[in-house]
């Protein structure tokens, strides 16, 4: 004998159901399983969410700088728009002593002229410009050799 009491009817019966003896697999190594993979899946979802915020921080950096450069951008197109309005440039020519142009002729390929040229009006007629008659003396660098 075994040292096992015999099971009759019905006991018997569900004692073969259930496994006995050296075939039934030990259960520590399961469960340290099953611990290792929770704690595994734990810690790559601690790592993930670390990794989605360090993004997110970024992200917020990224448009936030992007807000920055826009603001400088519209700011910047407000002052071309301002230095390229008519009354600006109009402004800015005067002040350069520039003033509006008359009607204006143009020349052919073949050299005549169309239209009829003509100054701009406001503007002096400079005079004809002659240079100066320099004295014989003004003209040398230094004393004549003959000593006068």
């Amino acid at each position: 004998m075994s040292g096992e009491p015999e099971l009759k009817g019905r006991a018997a019966r569900l004692a073969r159901l259930l496994p006995t003896g050296p075939g039934q697999a030990a259960r520590t190594p399961f469960v340290l399983l099953v611990f290792l993979l929770l704690g595994g899946g734990l810690i790559c979802l601690l790592v993930l969410n670390s990794a989605l915020s360090e993004g997110a921080f970024k992200l917020d950096d990224l448009q936030r700088g992007t807000k920055n450069l826009t603001d400088e951008e519209q700011a910047l197109q407000r002052d071309i728009d301002a230095y390229s309005a008519p009354e600006s440039l109009q402004r800015r020519a005067r002040e350069l002593g520039m003033v509006p142009g008359g009607d204006p002729a143009f020349l052919d390929p073949d050299g005549t002229v169309k239209g009829v040229p003509s100054p701009a009006p406001g503007v002096r007629q400079p005079a004809a410009h002659t240079p100066p008659v320099l004295a014989p003396e003004a003209m040398t660098d230094g004393p004549t050799p003959t000593g006068r």
